[in-house]
């Protein structure tokens, strides 16, 4: 495997609203339906109490961070060079993200390498795509292909072996690999109230770049690479359009 070649790249989402009392009548209605199959506990839960979840759902989600990473040279020295899109206008994100990912998948030995990506990530960014009008780039389409001609690599699946019984998370998969994982100021969970609470966008772009460097690291870790150096990994910003070409 040519290491790269691979994109790996981690998605932040919210719900649209920052509330439920937010949603118009026909959103509010059609996220109840939604939230009935979700509720766990009828006694406490409601529609409304559980609505942080609803980011989850492209339908009622935003992407508000992509982060994603190259690897560049070989061996010990090799480095990772980390682009981070963040932004609260959606379609300016990922207008951004589909202009350099078209850019960067030119050849057919172009990968793209996400954690539960194939369930999440992926279809997750083609959706959001569509809902934006923007038109979705090469490297994530699937349709009409056969199965070896999509380029979409999944830590997770690769983890499962073909057994399907259960989910093991990133950070779960990093430490049973002895992968050393920099000390989260955030989880996932807390990514709705450090974006509509807090207003702290950049803070929850530094997660999702830790998210990255610890994705890359697995892939290396299973087809037994050396890892990458802390202290060869260099996070960029959208601003700079041509750390990855």
């Amino acid at each position: 495997m040519n290491f790269n070649n691979i994109l790996f790249l981690d998605i932040e989402t919210v719900a649209q609203s920052e509330n439920y009392e937010q949603l118009s009548e026909s959103w509010r209605e059609l996220w109840d339906h939604k939230a009935r199959s979700l509720i766990r506990n009828p006694e406490q839960d409601t529609p409304e109490s559980i609505y942080d979840r609803a980011g989850i759902y492209a339908e009622f989600g935003k992407i508000i961070c992509i982060s994603c990473g190259c690897i560049q040279g070989q061996g010990e020295d090799k480095k990772l060079i980390i682009k981070s899109f963040f932004d609260d206008d959606e379609h300016k994100l990922l207008t951004q993200f589909a202009a350099m990912l078209q850019k960067w998948s030119g050849s057919s030995e172009k990968f793209l390498c996400a954690h539960n990506g194939k369930e999440f990530d992926y279809p997750y960014l083609c959706r959001r795509m569509i809902i934006n009008g923007i038109e979705i780039p090469e490297a994530l389409k699937i349709a009409g292909r056969k199965p070896w001609e999509v380029r979409h690599l999944d830590t997770l699946e690769m983890w499962k072996f073909g057994d399907y019984k259960s989910y093991t998370s990133l950070k779960l998969l990093a430490q049973a690999l002895g992968i050393p994982s920099p000390k989260d100021d955030i989880d996932g969970s807390q990514v709705y109230s450090v974006y509509y609470k807090e207003k702290n966008l950049e803070r929850i772009a530094t997660y999702c770049q830790k998210d990255v460097v610890t994705l890359t690291q697995i892939l290396l870790r299973m087809h037994c690479q050396p890892l990458i150096k802390p202290e060869n990994v260099t996070i960029k910003y959208v601003q700079q359009m041509d750390i990855i070409s």
